[in-house]
C-alpha cells in the first residue's frame, strides 16, 4: 500500500477535536463524502483487522525521526496503535501494511545516519543564519539607538545654544531692556576676554576709575545701554542689577536666586559654606556660626597680634639703617593673612601652612582663568592639562588638611575642648549638633565637608583682609590727610600699647576709611545668581534659567546711588554709619547681602583693624615713584604689580 502525499496529516488532526463522524454528518456534499471514504487514512483508522493492533510500537518508534510522509505516518500509527480500543482495523490490507513497515525497517539504519548527517547540516546552517540574523538585528538596534540619542542631543544642543538663548533675548527686549545681541555658543565671552586683556596690558592713574580695570567689559555695556541691561556668558544670558531693591529681592531670596554652577571646575576652588545649597547650607551654617560669634573672636585677637607684630619686626629690620625704605607691601600683607589664618583658624603657623597658601595661590589663578573661558557641558570630563592640574592641587591641598584636622581631633581627645582656634571651635559645634541629633552623623560634617570649610577658611579668610589692607595703605598713602588722623585716633586710644578688643571697636576714623576703602575696591567685584524660575526683579520680569549679576564695583561707584562724587575716597560719608551713608538702601555690599552675608565679615574687620592700628603705630606710609596702579580680578582686586610704598620708621 502506497500513500500518495496529501496533506491529509494537518486535516486529521484539525478534525480531530470533533470526531470524524461529526464531520462527514456536518452537511458535506456526496462527492466530498466518497473522496473521504476512499481516504487512506480513513481506511486505516476504520479497519477491523485484529493483528494490525498487535503491531510492534518498537519498529514503528524506531524511524521517528526520518522526515517524509513516513515519518508522518508512522507517527500517527503510533498514536493510534496506544489507542487501540479506540480503533477497529477491518479494511486495511495487512500483507499491504507489513510490506511497508518491513521495507522501513529495513532501510531505517540507512535513513537515519542520511537524516542525521541532514540534521547536522541543517543544525549548522540554522545556526549560522540565526547568529547571523541576532548580529544583524544588535546592528540594527545600535543603530536605532544611536541615531535616536543623535536627535535627542541635536535637539537639546539646537535649544541651549541658539532657541532659547533668542527666545530670552526677544523676552527682555519687549521689556525694553537693551544688550548685545545674542552670538552663536559664545555670546560675548570673546569681547569680554579680550577686552579684559586690553585692560589688563597697561595701568591706570590712581585717581582713574577701577572699574575700567576690574570690570571692563560690564563698565562700557552699563555706559552704552544703560543701568538694566544684559549681555552674555555664552549662551547664558545675563541681566545686570543695580537697583538697591532688586539688589535686595535677589539677595535676600535665596531659595529663588541659587548660586549657579558656571564651571564645576571652580569647585576645586570655591568650596564649603560659599557653595553649598538648602539644607545642606542651612545645616553647615549652623555649625560654622558659633566659631565666628563675636564672643569668640575675641579668642583669637592675641594669635592675631602676634602675627601683625611679626611684620613689624621684619619692616623695622627692612628699615633700620636709613629709617625709610621702598619696600614692597603686598607679599608681606599675603603673608601676614596667611600667618593669621593659620593660627587663629589652625593653631599652627604659617611655615606648617605655608604650602597650602602656594597651592591655593595658584589654584585661584587657574580658576580666575576658567572662569573667563566659556563652559561646554560635559567639557570638565575631559582629561585636559587644565583640569588635571587642578584636581592634583585639590588632592595636595586636602591630604595636608586632613593632617591639620587630625592632630586637632587628636588634641581634642587627650585634653579640653581648644576654643583658640576656628577650627577647634567648628569641630566642637559639630560634635554638639551629632549629640544633641542622637548621635546621628548625618546632621553633623563628615571629614570632606570640614576640609572643604576649611580650604574656604584658608582662601577667603587671607585674600579678602590682605586686599583690604593693599588698598587701604595705597588709599592713605594717596590722601596722608586721612592717614594722619587715623593715626591719630589710634594713638589717642591705644597709645604704644597692644591694640585690644574694646579698643579696636572704639576706632571711628579707621572704620570710616575701611568702609570707604571696600566701597572703591570691594574684595569681590560682582555677585552672581541664578533663577530657578521666571520671577520678577525690581522693574523687569526674568526669564528662568537666566543670570542676574550684580556688578559690586559699579553700584558702590554708582552717581545715582551715592551722588556725584561718587568714585572719589570720602571716608567721611560714612561717619554716621553704613546705613546713613546708603540712605537705608541696599548699595553697599562688599560681604554681599541677607542669608548669605560673608559669615567671615567681623573676622576680616577685626584683623584688618588690629594690622592697621599697629601700621600706623609704627610707621609713615607714601607712594613709592616705582608704584604702578594697576588693578586686577584674580578672583579678588589684587595690584597686577604689587605695592612699593615708601615706609618710614616712626
Amino acid at each position: 500500500m502506497r500513500w500518495r502525499r496529501r496533506g491529509w496529516s494537518l486535516k486529521w488532526r484539525r478534525e480531530m477535536g470533533t470526531g470524524f463522524e461529526g464531520r462527514v454528518q456536518g452537511g458535506i456534499g456526496p462527492q466530498e463524502k466518497l473522496k473521504l471514504e476512499r481516504d487512506p487514512m480513513k481506511m486505516f483508522m476504520e479497519g477491523g483487522i485484529e493483528d494490525l493492533a498487535k503491531m510492534s510500537l518498537e519498529e514503528i518508534e524506531s524511524s521517528k525521526h526520518i522526515k517524509d510522509d513516513i515519518d508522518v505516518r508512522l507517527k500517527w500509527l503510533g498514536l493510534f496503535r496506544r489507542r487501540k480500543h479506540h480503533c477497529k482495523f477491518d479494511l486495511v490490507n495487512l500483507e499491504e501494511l507489513e510490506a511497508d513497515l518491513l521495507e522501513i525497517n529495513a532501510n531505517n539504519e540507512k535513513l537515519k545516519h542520511t537524516y542525521n548527517e541532514l540534521s547536522e547540516y541543517k543544525l549548522v546552517q540554522e545556526k549560522t543564519f540565526f547568529t547571523l540574523e541576532m548580529e544583524v538585528d544588535a546592528a540594527m538596534m545600535s543603530v536605532g539607538f544611536l541615531v535616536a540619542f543623535v536627535i535627542i542631543f541635536l535637539t537639546k544642543a539646537l535649544s541651549w545654544v541658539w532657541l532659547e538663548p533668542k527666545r530670552a533675548e526677544r523676552f527682555l527686549r519687549r521689556q525694553g531692556i537693551k544688550g548685545n545681541s545674542y552670538k552663536l555658543l559664545f555670546g560675548d565671552t570673546k569681547e569680554l576676554t579680550m577686552m579684559f586683556h586690553q585692560a589688563h596690558s597697561k595701568p591706570i592713574h590712581i585717581d582713574d576709575d577701577v572699574a575700567t580695570r576690574l570690570v571692563p567689559f560690564q563698565d562700557q555695556l552699563v555706559k552704552v545701554s544703560g543701568r538694566n541691561s544684559f549681555f552674555w556668558y555664552g549662551p547664558k544670558i545675563t541681566v545686570n542689577i543695580m537697583d538697591p531693591e532688586a539688589i535686595k529681592e535677589v539677595l535676600n531670596m535665596i531659595n529663588d536666586f541659587p548660586k549657579p554652577n558656571l564651571n564645576p571646575l571652580g569647585k576645586y576652588l570655591i568650596t564649603g559654606l560659599v557653595d553649598l545649597e538648602g539644607e545642606k547650607w542651612s545645616k553647615h551654617r549652623k555649625i560654622i556660626n558659633p566659631a565666628f560669634n563675636l564672643v569668640k573672636l575675641k579668642l583669637v585677637l592675641p594669635a592675631m597680634y602676634d602675627s601683625c607684630n611679626q611684620m613689624m619686626k621684619e619692616w623695622k629690620m627692612l628699615v633700620c639703617e636709613t629709617g625709610s625704605c621702598v619696600v614692597d607691601v603686598w607679599p608681606f600683607l599675603n603673608n601676614l593673612t596667611a600667618d593669621v589664618i593659620s593660627r587663629t583658624a589652625f593653631g599652627s603657623n604659617y611655615e606648617e601652612g605655608k604650602i597650602v597658601f602656594q597651592l591655593l595661590k595658584e589654584q585661584a589663578q587657574l580658576t580666575s582663568k576658567v572662569f573667563r573661558s566659556i563652559y561646554i557641558p560635559g567639557w570638565r570630563f575631559l582629561p585636559t592639562t587644565l583640569k588635571k592640574r587642578m584636581k592634583k592641587i585639590d588632592y595636595e591641598i586636602g591630604n595636608v588638611l586632613r593632617g591639620i584636622i587630625q592632630k586637632q581631633e587628636d588634641i581634642m581627645k587627650t585634653c579640653e575642648a581648644s576654643n583658640d582656634n576656628l577650627l577647634g571651635l567648628l569641630l566642637e559645634s559639630n560634635q554638639k549638633e551629632i549629640e544633641d541629633q542622637g548621635l546621628k552623623k548625618d546632621f553633623g560634617m563628615n571629614t570632606n565637608d570640614v576640609i572643604n570649610e576649611c580650604k574656604l577658611f584658608y582662601f577667603a579668610g587671607q585674600e579678602t583682609t590682605s586686599v583690604l589692607l593693599n588698598w587701604t595703605m595705597v588709599l592713605l598713602s594717596r590722601f596722608p590727610k586721612w592717614q594722619t588722623l587715623a593715626r591719630e585716633e589710634v594713638i589717642e586710644i591705644f597709645g604704644t600699647k597692644e591694640p585690644d578688643y574694646d579698643g579696636l571697636n572704639r576706632l571711628k576714623v579707621v572704620t570710616m576709611i575701611l568702609y570707604e576703602v571696600l566701597r572703591l575696591y570691594p574684595p569681590v567685584t560682582a555677585i552672581t545668581r541664578i533663577l530657578r524660575k521666571k520671577a520678577k526683579v525690581g522693574n523687569m520680569t526674568l526669564p528662568a534659567g537666566a543670570l542676574a549679576t550684580i556688578p559690586v564695583v559699579l553700584v558702590h561707584r554708582d552717581f545715582e546711588l551715592w551722588g556725584s562724587d561718587a568714585k572719589e575716597f570720602k571716608p567721611e560719608r560714612f561717619s554716621e554709619g553704613i546705613s546713613k551713608a546708603t540712605n537705608g538702601k541696599v548699595s553697599f555690599i562688599p560681604f554681599g547681602w541677607g542669608p548669605r552675608i560673608c559669615i567671615g565679615q567681623n573676622f576680616a574687620l577685626l584683623e584688618a583693624k588690629m594690622a592697621l592700628s599697629l601700621i600706623l603705630q609704627n610707621f609713615k606710609f607714601e607712594l613709592s615713584s616705582s608704584y604702578v596702579h594697576a588693578p586686577i580680578t584674580v578672583i579678588t582686586a589684587q595690584p597686577q604689580f604689587g605695592t612699593h610704598l615708601i615706609l618710614q620708621k616712626l
